[in-house]
């Protein structure tokens, strides 16, 4: 995750507030205040939170279990010094690990931490309330959410996740006017958040049912990001994470689009076909073929309108690629029986037309298609030796 930040939260159950997080979030009011230690909160000598079963005294044998990785604790945050960049790097840790609760104590840790030393950093203030804000909106806080979200932003102005996460809080809260206004803020920072993008067009629906036409007139005033500040966001270095989000984001959208074109191809060369236009529906069905090249039903539609166009070498070809795929498929033996008949090749056309009544034998018009073939077969055999001179 990096920090919290890196991951806009979503609705999710979680532990209840600890006591000192509960502190943590009168440090607003108050101005300062020592963190005091949870009931609750682990001890030293414990493990994973726990005692050790059948170790009463607490204390951990190292060849018990191999020794974890805590490096992260001491990567550098900000300005932030040493003890307390460590209380954010755990709490990310945690958080990244759903233990939203165990992270949002170390969050509080780190804020009440920074207020009474005295630290004037706006930008690690921020982002540690906007972190915290992430763990009460996973734990279903949205109130406290909200006041740590715009505290937040009191510090870093147009800050985009503690503006995403206050978007998502009153919207929780069914305070709709003022999360579609957060939700606008956040997509002149960032137009390529989808979440936005989706919440606000269901806002809108939502307003309009509650508050009629003049809905817009209802609303707050939606501030304008200057143009400066749009541009530092633009230009700002994004996260890996962020940018694998987005780019599996947008593999998705491809593909979402890329299955409606599809399937608006393929019905409509199905429609054509009903109607005779058979060059029209084969384009469309080779259409279809250039984004799903393994789909069998697409060559065996388009063998059809080869068929009824008297191309029926590409036809053959057709078939042979659906048999590829499916080497039981009886319409891709039928047709390139059909195709084998008009390259007068009756023989071929007779062993596929078995093969297809061996797969099925209540296909009635591969039997009538046999038949013909059968009489085909036996007047050009006929022909071959009438015409074949005697020894």
């Amino acid at each position: 995750m990096g920090n919290a930040q890196e991951k806009p939260p979503g609705n999710g159950g979680g532990g209840t507030r600890s006591d000192s997080a509960t502190a943590g979030s009168g440090i607003r009011s108050q101005g300062g205040g020592s963190a005091q230690k949870s009931p609750s909160a682990p001890e030293r000598g414990l493990v994973n939170g726990t005692q050790e079963e059948n170790n009463p005294a607490g204390v951990r044998k190292e060849q018990d279990s191999p020794a974890v990785d805590a490096s992260y604790l001491d990567a550098p945050a900000g300005a932030l010094p040493p003890h307390l960049a460590r209380l954010k790097n755990e709490g990310n840790h945690l958080f990244k690990h759903g233990q939203f609760s165990d992270a949002l104590e170390k969050y509080t840790q780190a804020i009440e931490g920074c207020i009474e030393a005295g630290i004037d950093s706006p930008e690690d203030l921020c982002i540690l309330y906007s972190n915290r804000a992430a763990c009460y909106l996973k734990d279903g806080n949205s109130t406290d959410c909200i006041q740590d979200c715009t505290m937040a932003l009191e510090l870093q102005p147009y800050s985009l996740k503690p503006l995403l996460r206050r978007a998502m809080a009153y919207e929780s809260l069914e305070r709709y006017r003022k999360a579609y206004v957060d939700y606008k803020t956040v997509l002149q920072l960032d137009t390529g958040v989808q979440a936005a993008h989706d919440s606000v067009h269901r806002i809108t629906k939502l307003l309009i049912e509650q508050d009629g036409p003049e809905w817009r007139e209802k609303l707050p005033e939606i501030p304008v990001v200057p143009l400066s500040v749009q541009q530092q966001h633009r230009e700002k270095p994004i996260s890996i994470e962020l940018a694998q989000a987005r780019a599996a984001r947008a593999a998705q959208e491809e593909a979402r689009r890329k299955e409606a074109r599809y399937t608006l191809l393929k019905q409509a060369g199905n429609d054509l076909v009903k109607k005779g236009h058979f060059q029209e529906a084969l384009e469309k069905y080779t259409e279809c073929l250039s984004t799903k090249p393994d789909e069998c039903a697409l060559y065996t539609n388009r063998a059809i309108c080869l068929l009824k166009l008297s191309r029926f070498e590409e036809a053959k070809q057709d078939c042979d690629s659906a048999l590829q795929l499916e080497p039981g498929n009886k319409k891709a033996y039928y047709r390139r029986a059909l195709a084998y008949k008009g390259l007068q090749d009756y023989l071929s056309a007779s062993s596929d037309l078995q093969e297809v009544l061996q797969l099925d034998p209540n296909v009635r018009e591969a039997e009538q298609e046999l038949e013909a073939v059968t009489g085909l077969l036996r007047e050009s055999l006929m022909k071959n030796a009438a015409h074949t001179p005697k020894v």
